[in-house]
């Protein structure tokens, strides 16, 4: 049974806004039906038109806390196994938040300021694909000096044997990452990582690759392991060889082997070792079941976080990733039933 407070993630917290729309809203804000990207100006209307204009649907979201979150319901028992931070606003949302988290028995300890609201992430969904806008603002306030080296705080880290953070952190504290990946690799601890979007890997490569040689678990799914590759010139656009390449990068803690996994989608999962590739074929589930893809790639890494804190196999680990992951897509956003049905 794993401890309390032995997987620790950090990120940013949004207030994911749920709705199912069509072709001519994402086209009016020129969204792709599968992608994430960030809120610029001519996104602010979308927000309250998605409020206005459908059905919305609220659940605490954020990668890296819905990937802490689905591995606490995996785990269940003891309760906060998993820790989070990230940055809310003192705000109504920022209050639903932190319910949210309590409800799911993560232990959260949020950065509260009160420049900025609380971040969103609205989830357009069409068909089986989902198109993410997040607008970060608090999230994107997170502060090293002001919570990662308070003593109370650094010792939650300490207490800690997996750390998980999602790429898009890379975009608010590069320096709140760097500790804690060092802190991973000097102690032989296991440090994961996800790609999490196309612009990651490229508009933020100088920071994932000064925290790749910390890596030692790398997610990512076919289109971020594409755009990688091309960025990294691996010159090749195989799934296979890409987890092979990234896989051999640089790496600081020799103790330990990185091992790369990419999803992709309802074909097979690739995970790559030093010395091999193997393959997994994903649970199938019939379309007309799926309801949400929104939060299907963070249930993977939840599911897969929640066997190795509890030191099992990685073809284990893999196995209850592509469960979690079933689960998720058959429900609303990132949410779960009370217990899970996983041996």
């Amino acid at each position: 049974m794993p401890d309390a407070n032995s997987l620790f993630g950090m990120g940013n917290p949004l207030l994911d806004i749920c709705a199912v729309v069509d072709k001519d809203f994402l086209d009016k804000y020129s969204l792709k039906p599968n992608d994430q990207i960030l809120a610029e100006a001519k996104h602010k209307e979308l927000f309250e038109e998605l409020v206005k204009k459908f059905k919305v649907e609220y659940h605490a979201g954020g990668a890296t806390q819905n990937s802490i979150k689905i591995a606490q319901w995996m785990i269940q028992e003891p309760h906060k196994v998993g820790t989070f931070f990230g940055c809310i606003g003192k705000d109504k949302f920022g209050e639903i938040l932190k319910e949210k988290a309590e409800e799911v028995h993560v232990d959260a300890h949020y950065y509260e300021q009160d420049e900025e609201p609380t971040g969103t992430c609205a989830a357009c969904i069409t068909g089986d694909n989902r198109s993410l806008v997040a607008n970060l603002a608090a999230a994107n306030c997170y502060k090293k000096d002001k919570h990662l080296d308070l003593e109370e705080n650094w010792k939650l880290v300490e207490k800690a044997k997996v750390y998980y953070i999602a790429g898009f952190f890379l975009t608010v504290s590069l320096e709140s990452i760097l500790k804690v990946a060092k802190h991973a690799s000097e102690n032989n601890k296991l440090f994961c990582m996800n790609l999490s979007a196309p612009f990651i890997c490229q508009f933020f490569k100088d920071n994932l690759m000064q925290v790749m040689p910390y890596v030692d678990v790398l997610f990512g799914n076919e289109t971020e392991a594409t755009a990688f590759a091309k960025e990294q010139d691996f010159d090749t656009k195989d799934i296979k060889e890409i987890a092979r390449k990234a896989q051999a990068l640089p790496k600081d803690n020799k103790k330990r082997q990185r091992v790369v996994v990419i999803t992709q989608g309802k074909d097979e999962t690739v995970m790559a070792l030093s010395d091999k590739i193997e393959t997994f074929p994903v649970v199938k589930t019939d379309p007309k079941y799926i309801v949400d893809t929104n939060g299907a790639g963070d249930a993977f890494v939840g599911g897969f976080l929640s066997e190795l804190v509890q030191e099992k196999p990685l073809d284990q680990c893999v196995k209850a990733a592509h469960y979690a992951a079933n689960v998720i897509i058959q429900r609303a956003g990132c949410s779960f039933p009370e217990k899970p049905d996983f041996k």
